[in-house]
């Protein structure tokens, strides 16, 4: 605990508190649909595709804006950038509680695109944060600042109950406080330090232009445009991700180039890209595999991803000790044989869970583990980095629930969507276990002299 403390006043503990809140109250924004989902449909009639689409496209849509608001922070105050999007998260909430009716779907897919900006609020907040601290405690200062994650567990406590009490669009309005005292944390403590090498005014038309060119996306797939059945959903992530790197400048899309980046961006796919869609999703699951009541799901959704929260700063510390790459080996092999576990056999409702569990475990100290490479092998373009492998782990959380709702729909059962992340997750774990010798040259410094005199 002393070691910890000390981690924490060697920088701004402030600016680290502000961005803190600016995660947390931008992730209790992203996934607000998840929970609200079952009372949604309710009002608004859906298939289960449907439904997966629905929470899917606030996980897609941060994701994609994760590129160009980290393309946007290498250029201007974080602060401010900060400040854009508590404004741009609050439109769904606003809109929501002056709509005198129920909305239209399509309505309902419009505004989840500007519920991904909070979620998008994560390439802002982590390398803002980590500006303040020396190198030597990224990996807890980064997980301390995206343990704001735990903002879901609020969905899960708040909107069912509130849903329940009062409806569902007037339950989006409890966002609105915690978006105003976020605000006012970002005024007052928040600080960038880091250093800005681009050019403000094409980077804030890459993101303008992201931002609509999604809006555009989401409405070809709802009239079928991009295709028929379920080609539309599929192709979306690439569309999205085509669309943000080329607004991107020519010296950032250069780390596309790097077999690096695609490998820690599809680790990340699986251990964020599993923490927000199973967020997003998991009310849905529990009421349709267990008959869990609305208010239960909610409440266990909560508990979940309470549990992944809460460990990704322990996951960065881990890592600082024993580095990223040793940590990752380990829980990639544990999300894996947890998917293909519940794929064996639908497990009835204890085992379920404790398998869920199991997995959030995973999940949490996996995305701290993970993010503790990146400021390691990007020094410098740590903003773009956060952007394009914090999208890779949207997109993952996107096709979760799609795939998800597609299992369910095609089979009846949810077996063939967990063997499906299994397998994506043993493939993860050979490609880290065949580069752990390369990574931990940069990843711990230190390994390569031990070594040696050895």
């Amino acid at each position: 605990m002393k070691n910890i403390m000390a981690s924490l006043k060697s920088g701004d503990w402030k600016s680290l508190l502000a961005c803190f809140l600016y995660f947390d109250s931008g992730f209790t924004i992203w996934v607000m649909l998840g929970p609200l989902a079952p009372f949604i449909s309710k009002d608004i009639a859906m298939s289960p595709a449907e439904q997966g689409f629905l929470v899917a496209v606030p996980v897609l849509s941060a994701a994609i804006l994760r590129v160009t608001l980290g393309n946007l922070l290498q250029s201007e105050d974080g602060r401010k950038i900060a400040q854009m999007g508590v404004l741009l998260s609050a439109v769904p909430s606003l809109v929501l509680l002056l709509m005198p009716g129920a909305p239209s779907y399509l309505t309902l897919l419009i505004l989840g695109v500007f519920l991904g900006m909070g979620g998008a609020s994560f390439a802002v907040a982590l390398p803002m944060a980590g500006s303040n601290y020396p190198p030597r405690v990224q990996g807890l200062v980064l997980g301390l600042a995206a343990a704001g994650n735990i903002g879901a567990v609020l969905d899960g406590f708040m909107f069912p109950a509130l849903a329940h009490a009062w409806g569902w669009q007037r339950a989006t309005a409890a966002a609105l406080p915690l978006l105003a005292i976020t605000a006012l944390a970002l005024f007052f403590w928040a600080k960038d330090r880091g250093p800005k090498t681009g050019s403000g005014v094409p980077a804030f038309a890459g993101f303008a232009v992201n931002l609509l060119g999604l809006i555009v996306m989401v409405l070809m797939v709802h009239a079928g445009l991009l295709g028929r059945g379920k080609t539309g959903l599929l192709l979306l992530p690439f569309l999205g991700a085509l669309l943000a790197v080329a607004v991107l400048p020519q010296r950032y899309r250069a780390v596309l180039a790097e077999r690096d980046t695609w490998v820690l961006m599809l680790v990340y796919s699986i251990t964020f890209g599993g923490f927000v869609g199973m967020a997003s999703y998991v009310s849905l699951l529990l009421i349709n595999l267990y008959q869990m009541s609305k208010i239960d799901a909610g409440l266990m959704m909560a508990a979940l991803a309470f549990t992944g929260a809460i460990l990704r700063p322990l996951g960065g510390l881990i890592a600082d000790r024993l580095s990223g790459v040793r940590a990752l080996l380990v829980l990639l092999a544990g999300i894996s044989a947890l998917d293909f576990t519940f794929a064996a056999v639908t497990p009835g409702m204890g085992v379920g869970i404790l398998l869920l569990f199991g997995l959030y475990v995973c999940f949490g100290l996996g995305n701290g583990a993970t993010f503790q490479l990146v400021p390691q092998r990007w020094k410098g373009r740590t903003g773009v980095m956060t952007g394009i492998i914090g999208a890779a782990g949207g997109i993952g959380g996107f096709y979760l629930p799609v795939v998800m709702g597609i299992a369910r729909e095609s089979t009846g059962s949810y077996q063939m969507g967990f063997a499906t992340f299994g397998g994506i997750a043993a493939l993860a774990f050979v490609l880290v276990a065949v580069l752990r010798q390369q990574w931990l040259v940069w990843a711990m410094p230190g390994h390569m002299d031990a070594v040696l005199h050895t």
